[in-house]
C-alpha cells in the first residue's frame, strides 16, 4: 500500500495551455521543422509557405513521411511506446533552460524521496552529453543487461529504477560528440526498450539537459504517441534566483506552453546557503596580510566553537544563512505569478545536500535535520498533491462502479 499523501481543501492547479507541435494533418512534425509547419502527411507538406528552409523539406515534398512504409513505421513505433509505458502513472519532466541550476541534483533527491515513502520510481537520465544521475544514485559504474522484455535498468534500491547512457559507456569520462538525430534515438530506445518491471512505476521522472532544442521537443512528441491522453503528467522547472538564470527559464515554460505539457511548479534552487553554526568554519584575519601583499587569514575554528558553547551554547543551534546568488526582481515567486504556474519553494545551498548527492544517498533519510530537508520534503509533497496514486484497490473499485 502506498503511504496516502496529506489532504487539502485545494485542487491541483490545472493548466490548459495552446500546443503548436500538432499539424494540420493530425501528425506530430520532426523535432527540426520550422515553427507552423502543416505536418509530414498533409497535402502541403514542403509545399507550404512556413517550409522554405526546412531541413526536411524536400523528404516531405517527395512523400518520405506519407508513404506506406513510413506511415507503418511510425505506427509500429507509437505501439511500441505505448506498450512501453502503459504502466507508468505519470511521467514528471524535470527541466530547465539554464545548465548548472541543479536539475539533476532536484532529480535525484525527489526520485529518492519518493522511494523513500514506498513508491516506485523509475529514473531516466536524458541529458546525453553530461549524464551524472549514476553518480547520484551511487550507482556509477554499473552496467545494464539485455533480457527478453528489453534492457534491465540499474536499481539503486528497491523502489528505484534508473537508466542512462552512463550504464553503456564503456569509459566513465569517454565523450559522447553526437548529432541531435542520435540523440534523439536513444531517448526513442530508452523510452521503448526499458523494462520498468512487471508491477510498472508509480512516477517516472526524467532529467533533461539545459534548453528547449531537439532532445525536448523529441521527447515531449515520445510521450504524446506513448500517452495519447496525457502526454507528460507535468514538468517541474528549476532556476537559481538570479536574472541570468531566470531569462532563460522564462523561455523553458513558454516551451511548456508551446508543446502543452502542464507545469507543475517552479523550484528556486540554491537559494541563499544555510549552514547550522556548529558545522561552520571560522578564521582570523591576519591584520599585516602576507609576504606577497595579499590578505591571510589564520583557523579559529576550535576557539570560536570553545567559546560559544562557553558564552553562548545555544548560538550552537542556530542557522547561518546568507544569500549567494542575488534575488532578480520578484524572483523566481514573482516569474510563477507570471506564467500562472505554481511556486514550490525554496531550496537553499546545504552542504549535506551536496554530500547525499556525492554519496548517492536519499537525502532526507540520511540528513533529518539538516536545513533543506524539510524543503524538499515540501515539494516532494506538492507533486504527490498534483499527481497522487491510487492504489490498485481504489482502482478496481472505481470500474466497478463505472
Amino acid at each position: 500500500q502506498h503511504p496516502r499523501p496529506p489532504t487539502t481543501n485545494h485542487p491541483p492547479h490545472k493548466h490548459k495551455l495552446t500546443s503548436t507541435m500538432s499539424s494540420s494533418s493530425g501528425e506530430a512534425p520532426p523535432a527540426n521543422a520550422n515553427e507552423g509547419c502543416v505536418g509530414p502527411t498533409s497535402e502541403g507538406a514542403g509545399k507550404a509557405s512556413g517550409c522554405a528552409g526546412c531541413p526536411n523539406q524536400s523528404s516531405c515534398s517527395t512523400g518520405a513521411f506519407s508513404s506506406p512504409a513510413a506511415l507503418a513505421a511510425k505506427e509500429k513505433e507509437r505501439s511500441e511506446l505505448q506498450n512501453s509505458l502503459s504502466n507508468v502513472s505519470h511521467v514528471v519532466l524535470v527541466l530547465s533552460g539554464k545548465g548548472g541550476v541543479g536539475k539533476s541534483t532536484v532529480s535525484t533527491q525527489m526520485a529518492q524521496a519518493l522511494s523513500s515513502r514506498g513508491y516506485s520510481v523509475g529514473l531516466l537520465d536524458v541529458d546525453i552529453c553530461g549524464p551524472s544521475i549514476p553518480r547520484m544514485c551511487g550507482v556509477l559504474g554499473h552496467t545494464v543487461h539485455q533480457s527478453a522484455q528489453g534492457w534491465e535498468p540499474v536499481y539503486a534500491n528497491p523502489n528505484l529504477a534508473v537508466m542512462s547512457i552512463s550504464f553503456l559507456l564503456e569509459e566513465g569520462d569517454a565523450a559522447v560528440v553526437w548529432r541531435g538525430p542520435r540523440k534523439n534515438g536513444l531517448i526513442k530506445q530508452f523510452l521503448t526498450e526499458t523494462d520498468w518491471g512487471v508491477g510498472g512505476l508509480d512516477y517516472l521522472l526524467i532529467d533533461t539537459p539545459p534548453g528547449t532544442s531537439d532532445e525536448h521537443i523529441s521527447i515531449v512528441q515520445f510521450l504524446n504517441d506513448a500517452r495519447p491522453k496525457s502526454g507528460a503528467s507535468g514538468a517541474i522547472v528549476v532556476t537559481t534566483p538570479e536574472e541570468v538564470s531566470m531569462a532563460d527559464v522564462r523561455k523553458e515554460l513558454n516551451f511548456c506552453k508551446k508543446t502543452s505539457v502542464p507545469v507543475l511548479g517552479i523550484v528556486e534552487n540554491m537559494s541563499g546557503l544555510q549552514v547550522r553554526v556548529s558545522d561552520l568554519a571560522f578564521f582570523r584575519e591576519s591584520p599585516s596580510g602576507s609576504e606577497n601583499g595579499t590578505s591571510s587569514s589564520s583557523e579559529c575554528t576550535n576557539d570560536v566553537l570553545s567559546l560559544l558553547r562557553e558564552k553562548c551554547p545555544e548560538v550552537l543551534s542556530m542557522i547561518a544563512a546568507t544569500e549567494v546568488f542575488p534575488t532578480s526582481g520578484a524572483g523566481p515567486r514573482g516569474m510563477a505569478q507570471k506564467f500562472d504556474v505554481p511556486y514550490l519553494g525554496k531550496l537553499p545551498l546545504d552542504t549535506n545536500l551536496l554530500k547525499a548527492c556525492e554519496e548517492g544517498t536519499c537525502f532526507v533519510d540520511k540528513y533529518p535535520s539538516s536545513p533543506a530537508t524539510s524543503s524538499l520534503n515540501g515539494i516532494v509533497d506538492n507533486l504527490i498533491l498534483a499527481l497522487p496514486v491510487e492504489d490498485d484497490q481504489e482502482e478496481e473499485n472505481e470500474e466497478m462502479q463505472e
